[in-house]
């Protein structure tokens, strides 16, 4: 039980610094969600986990070419800081790279 408060409390946190720097608010976020418009965060992370495993430690929502994208970092075992891009709706990857 003590695991599960962790995790959200982690996950709590994580979504108020993600929401507070990206481009779309944390409520227009949240509304885009409950229409059907975007997957959830949760979502998206696990597929980023999956792409690229590692621990997250950045993620943005923003409308790109008309589209909302996910842009998540996640710091790998080497290292090395990598952004993936999904198409939110989708959790298609779009694009991956590495930071410099």
């Amino acid at each position: 039980m003590k695991n599960w408060r962790v995790a959200l409390i982690v996950l709590f946190s994580l979504l108020m610094a993600v929401f507070a720097r990206a481009d779309v608010n944390h409520d227009k976020a949240r509304q885009l969600k409950d229409m059907g418009e975007i997957l959830p965060l949760e979502q998206i992370l696990q597929v980023a986990r999956r792409e690229h495993p590692g621990r997250v430690i950045e993620v943005e929502l923003e409308k790109e070419d008309g589209r909302y994208v996910y842009e998540v970092e996640i710091l790998d075992k080497r290292g090395e800081v990598w952004e993936l891009y999904f198409d939110a709706a989708s959790a298609e990857l779009i694009k991956r790279k590495r930071e410099n």
